[in-house]
C-alpha cells in the first residue's frame, strides 16, 4: 500500500524556504544537502516537506498546494497571523466561495498554501 512520504516544493532560495517552513511547521532539517532539502517532524510522523532548487516561478493558481489544518476559526486566525509574521503573505484569491473555511497564503518563495478551519466540517 502506498502512502504520501514527501511533498516537494520548488524554491529559488532554498535557505529562505527551509527557514520559513521549519518555523511554520516546527519541522527539522534532515540533512545538509544544498540542492534538495528535506524537512521532517521531530518524531518523523506524517509526511515530510522537501524543497528542490527551481528557477521556475510559482504558479498563481497552482495545481497542487499544501492545506494546513487549524482547529477552529480562532486558531486559524492566530496561525495566519503567525505565518504572516514569519514571512508569508495573504493572497487576493479570486476563487474564494461565499463564507470560505480557508485562507490562501503564499510562502516567501510564492508557493500557495491554505490554512483551513477544520471545525466547520
Amino acid at each position: 500500500m502506498l502512502k504520501v512520504g514527501t511533498v516537494v516544493l520548488g524554491a529559488e532560495d532554498l535557505e529562505r524556504a527551509v527557514s520559513f517552513w521549519s518555523a511554520a511547521l516546527g519541522y527539522v532539517r534532515r540533512d545538509d544537502a544544498t540542492d534538495f532539502v528535506v524537512l521532517q517532524s521531530a518524531d518523523d510522523a506524517g509526511p515530510r516537506v522537501a524543497f528542490q532548487r527551481s528557477s521556475v516561478p510559482a504558479q498563481e493558481v497552482p495545481r497542487v498546494h499544501l492545506d494546513l489544518y487549524a482547529g477552529d476559526a480562532t486558531d486559524q486566525a492566530a496561525e495566519v497571523s503567525r505565518l504572516v509574521e514569519l514571512g508569508a503573505r495573504r493572497v487576493d484569491w479570486p476563487l474564494y466561495p461565499d463564507d470560505p473555511d480557508f485562507v490562501v497564503l503564499a510562502d516567501p518563495e510564492g508557493n500557495r498554501f491554505c490554512v483551513i478551519d477544520t471545525s466547520r466540517g
